[in-house]
């Protein structure tokens, strides 16, 4: 109802399951890598784990309009409660039809051998078969046992059978009984989809109020963006919820904007809590001076909806992106400088020199036994945007780091390798019997990394950090000229011509495309000369990978000496 009064085209906050509105944290991309890894999995569990709201579901289903041609998905929703449930269930879901077992209805053999001998054709085809399970926290123990038994369907070659299971954080818990303890020994990948953080409410919510059709300022107060987090925990449903009732009020109250006290109000009635007090005299004639929409615009259905419906979540859909793997193959074929074409950096940082902006301090060894190094402050987005030349507000580096022509990259996936091949500095998180310290990687050679924090330098020997680093990395790479949102597939938008441009630039180079390639292939032959997951979709990673082949001017890991 209050869509056109805010001039949209859409509501934002409806259940409509459009893709459109699809927002991906970057947890959400972390989850979706595992389930596309999941198709590509040679047998065994992906585990995909979140709490209630936090998007498993609407996850999967955008994962489920991604699978390739070849792949044929069995989804059940709802968890069966026995054992012979389960195996009618992913029959019927394949489409395998068996008889069942004369005198003895309950046998469980026929569905096994009317499905073994289904995925064998299937295999033979060239086919690959998933088995998707929603709310598994909720299977029992003799089903859990059933599909791990699923797992033994294999030829001499390969598993025929790969199983994803999305719940609740209950799964965890019930994958490390005792009972269960050969099931979680074939969990091949496990990923748990948290809430979003404070920094990602101001874009989530941006980014629905823009596919819906907003154009000008977004209809919350700063005051206000900054409560939603606390007041919604960050779960995608309860931010849905609140601002969709909050819009609501300020469209009752012919305002421009969702101010505090509307959103604590909205809050009370999705959420149950207490009201917040009346206004002050203060603050009702503050407010009596805050900017209205003209009075032109349909407010007459207010009486009617002041006992109206509360609007829920959206499931969201996504379309196909690059996952977080890291890359691990061979460096990209040799091009000429930055063409006029590429994207001018603020600051001139030629590769394997050290960054102006960079720490100063000489570099000491990092120490092996404690004293553990302590910091008054870890390192931030901030000094990583010193190296790029760019001022990051604290409060939303990634969302400023685009006003200056800039967007963040961060994935929990990263290794060694991957971080030789990406070449560029960026935060990581080191593990120690004194603690974790943040750190911002400016250098890497064959024998050891520099690492700093602040004004203070230390050089580790790269068997050290491999055993203290989990695999956490942020980073910044140059967007495209032109692009001025977050780029999620730049084959589409304004950075396409920029990579179009590119990659006809590398074919001229070694780049082996065939003749009359679509953009897709173009892109896909560019990934797997990067070792990169050919999708086709240009994401992040891909045009990271594009700007070191291009010479885009980055800061680069310069070559420290190495330890003497």
């Amino acid at each position: 109802m209050y869509a056109g009064y805010f001039g949209l085209q859409l509501d934002p906050f409806t259940l409509s399951p459009d893709p459109r509105f699809l927002y991906m944290s970057e947890r959400h991309r972390e989850a979706l890598a595992h389930l596309l890894y999941g198709v590509r999995g040679g047998g065994g569990f992906v585990v995909l784990s979140g709490d209630i709201g936090a998007g498993k579901t609407t996850i999967c289903r955008c994962f489920l309009q991604q699978v390739p041609p070849d792949c044929r998905v069995a989804y059940i929703f709802h968890p069966p409660a026995t054992a012979l449930d389960l195996l009618q269930s992913i029959c019927k879901e394949f489409g395998v039809g068996w008889t069942a077992q004369p005198g003895n209805p309950g046998s469980l053999q026929p569905c096994i051998d009317a499905l073994n001998a289904h995925l064998l054709r299937s295999h033979a085809a060239g086919e690959r078969n998933l088995l998707i399970i929603d709310e598994a926290q909720a299977l029992p123990a003799a089903v859990l046992e059933q599909l791990r038994l699923l797992t033994n369907l294999e030829t001499s070659e390969a598993k025929l059978l790969q199983i994803v299971l999305i719940g609740q954080p209950e799964l965890r818990q019930r994958l490390a009984e005792p009972g269960l303890e050969q099931l979680a020994q074939r969990v091949v990948a496990r990923c748990h989809l948290d809430t979003l953080g404070p920094e990602e409410v101001r874009p989530y919510v941006a980014h629905r109020l823009q596919v819906a059709g907003l154009t000008g300022p977004l209809p919350f107060t700063d005051e206000a963006i900054d409560r939603i987090h606390a007041l919604t925990g960050g779960v995608p449903r309860r931010i849905n919820l609140l601002c969709d009732r909050a819009l609501l009020g300020a469209y009752g109250g012919a305002r421009a904007q969702v101010d505090r006290i509307t959103l604590e109000r909205a809050a009370s009635e999705v959420f149950d809590t207490p009201a917040p007090p009346p206004a002050s005299p203060s603050t009702a004639a503050a407010a009596s001076t805050a900017p209205r929409v003209p009075w032109s615009r349909p407010v007459l259905a207010l009486s009617a909806l002041a006992a109206g419906a509360v609007l829920v979540t959206v499931l969201q859909a996504w379309t196909h992106r690059n996952g977080t793997a890291a890359p691990s193959a061979p460096s990209a074929p040799s091009v000429p400088a930055t063409p006029a074409s590429a994207p001018a950096a603020p600051t001139s940082t030629p590769a394997g020199a050290a960054p102006a902006a960079g720490p100063r301090a000489a570099a000491e060894a990092w120490p092996g036994t404690p004293p553990w190094p302590r910091l008054e402050a870890d390192p931030g987005w901030q000094q990583l945007g010193q190296l790029w030349g760019a001022r990051l507000a604290p409060r939303n580096p990634c969302g400023s780091a685009r006003l200056e022509g800039l967007q963040c990259y961060r994935t929990e996936r990263l290794t060694l390798a991957g971080l030789k091949q990406l070449d560029r500095p960026g935060l990581i998180t080191l593990s120690h019997p004194g603690g974790s310290t943040t750190v911002l990687v400016t250098g890497l050679n064959d024998a050891e990394a520099t690492v700093a924090a602040g004004d203070r330098v230390w050089r580790l020997p790269l068997e050290q950090l491999d055993s203290m680093w989990r695999g956490d990395f942020g980073t910044l790479w140059r967007l495209p000229p032109g692009q001025r949102t977050r780029l999620e597939d730049g084959r589409f938008g304004p950075a396409a011509p920029w990579l179009a441009e590119r990659l006809a630039d590398l074919q001229t180079r070694g780049l082996q495309v065939e003749r009359g390639a679509s953009l897709t292939e173009q892109v896909k032959a560019f990934q797997r000369s990067q070792g990169i997951d050919p999708v086709g979709a240009a994401g992040p990673l891909t045009f990271m990978q594009l700007n070191r082949a291009s010479r885009v001017d980055e800061p680069r890991l310069g070559q420290t000496p190495p330890s003497s």
